[in-house]
Formats: C-alpha cells, structure tokens, sequence
C-alpha cells in the first residue's frame, strides 16, 4: 500500500505552520514534508514531529532569494559557493530531523547562460552536494519542473535528469518524480514509471491541471498508486497539492489508503 506524506507547505494551509503536524497525524499521515524548513529553528521542527509521532521524509536546500525569484542554485554559474553554503545548512536541518533526502533545486540561470554551461555546473555542484551527503547518510533528490509553473527552470524533463545521474555517477543522487510536472510535460506516466522506478528516490503528486487533490483532474492515480504497489515501490509518495477547500474535506481520496478517516 502507498505511503503518502502530507506537504505541509501546501496541506492544512488554514492552520498555523507549527499546528499543521499535529492536524497531519490525526488525519492519518505517517509523513510530512514541506519546501523549506529554514524559518523555524531545527529543535522546534523536531519536536513538532516527536509531537505528532511523524517521520521528516523531505525538505529542499535553500533556494536562494526566492522573494526575488530565485528558485534554487544548483546550476547557476557564479553561485557555486552559495550553493555549497546552502548544502551545508541543509545538512545541519537533515540531522536534527532525521530526514534522509533533500532535493536541490536547478534553479533559473540567466537568459544569457547557454543550457550547456548551466548543465556542466549542475553536474559539478550536484558531484559536491552528494559527497556532502553521504557523510550524512543523505540522498540528493533532483526533480524535472514543468516550465509552465516554473519558467526558464533549469530541469524540465525526466530524459535529463536521468542524463544527469548518469554524468554524476553518486550513488546518493536519485530522481524525485513529481506526476503533476510529469504529465504537464511528457504524459505517458505508466511508461514513466516502469521505465526508471529504479532511479526514483521519491514521488510526489497533484491533479492536473490546477495541482488539487490527486482525485480532481485528467490523472487517474488510483491506476498508478495501484502499478507502484505492483512494481515493489515502497518509498514516500508526497501530497504536494493545493487543497480546493478545506485540506479534511478534501481527503476522500485517500481513505482507500487509511487516511482521511
């Protein structure tokens, strides 16, 4: 059976961030994870899970200034050394919450930076960042983003992220397959899957196409949750979508998996 972890990010946004822990475990959720931990102090995030008897499955690097619009650092020429500071603070919240994948995030290089140039950063900042992490016991996660949602973003198709893993060679580095991205992209998502499960660190879902619960939209996910439990995948599937009301009442298509109530 799929192990879904509610994204506190986007889930039970009507609560207070540190109430939505709690509000997880009641509604059945064994997992959280969310975009960034950094505005709260790693001690009270590990005792909000200890709390709510929830496990930290994933949580991204500092993105750099996203009120600017940065949406991560990976392979942006020139940040090279923010991007190290940046893996080193993801370290220091990964150990105090036991989680044991973070996903870096490409990022927006500039107009002028050729897809080469940023790819050939990318590989040398990702060799880096997995080094960093296996001292930790952590995976690196990179994830394909669909440039309707993210515009200019380095990472956009699954074809390159396995390119990537490939030129990084880091036995730390997996895929975080995000369906909603997927689909906006590629589709085929089946296909998708038995293609390269065997990459995948994590999975993350929405409907699409307004990224609500995995119920509304062209998806059928009860098919792919029921292919992943066929295909022995027993890792984390992430709730990263915006409830269309209130986060409860939108969870009638997860109680055939236990949650919801």
């Amino acid at each position: 059976m799929p192990r879904f972890a509610a994204n506190l990010s986007m889930m039970f946004a009507e609560l207070p961030f540190r109430d939505r822990f709690a509000a997880a475990s009641a509604a059945g959720f064994a997992g959280v994870e969310y975009l960034f931990p950094y505005d709260h102090p790693p001690q009270a995030l590990a005792r909000w899970l200890h709390e709510a008897g929830l496990e930290q499955v994933l949580f991204n690097l500092p993105p750099g200034d996203w009120d600017a619009g940065e949406r991560g650092l990976a392979a942006l020429p020139g940040r090279e050394a923010d991007f190290e500071a940046a893996v080193a603070r993801a370290m220091t919240y990964a150990a105090a919450l036991d989680c044991p994948r973070v996903h870096a995030m490409a990022g927006i290089p500039s107009a002028c930076v050729e897809p080469a140039a940023a790819q050939a950063v990318f590989i040398r900042n990702l060799r880096a960042a997995t080094a960093e992490a296996r001292r930790h016991g952590v995976t690196v996660m990179i994830e394909p983003i669909n440039p309707r949602t993210m515009p200019g973003y380095h990472l956009t198709r699954q074809v390159q992220a396995r390119e990537t893993l490939e030129a990084v060679a880091a036995d730390n580095l997996r895929i975080q397959l995000d369906l909603f991205h997927c689909q906006i992209v590629e589709g085929d998502l089946a296909s998708t899957i038995r293609e390269q499960l065997d990459l995948v660190g994590h999975i993350q879902v929405a409907g699409v196409p307004d990224r609500h619960e995995p119920s509304i939209g062209e998806v059928n996910y009860p098919f792919l949750f029921a292919l992943l439990d066929e295909l022995g995948y027993d890792g984390w599937i992430g709730c990263e979508y915006r409830p269309a009301g209130p986060t409860l009442e939108g969870l009638g298509w997860a109680r055939a998996y236990g949650i919801g109530g």
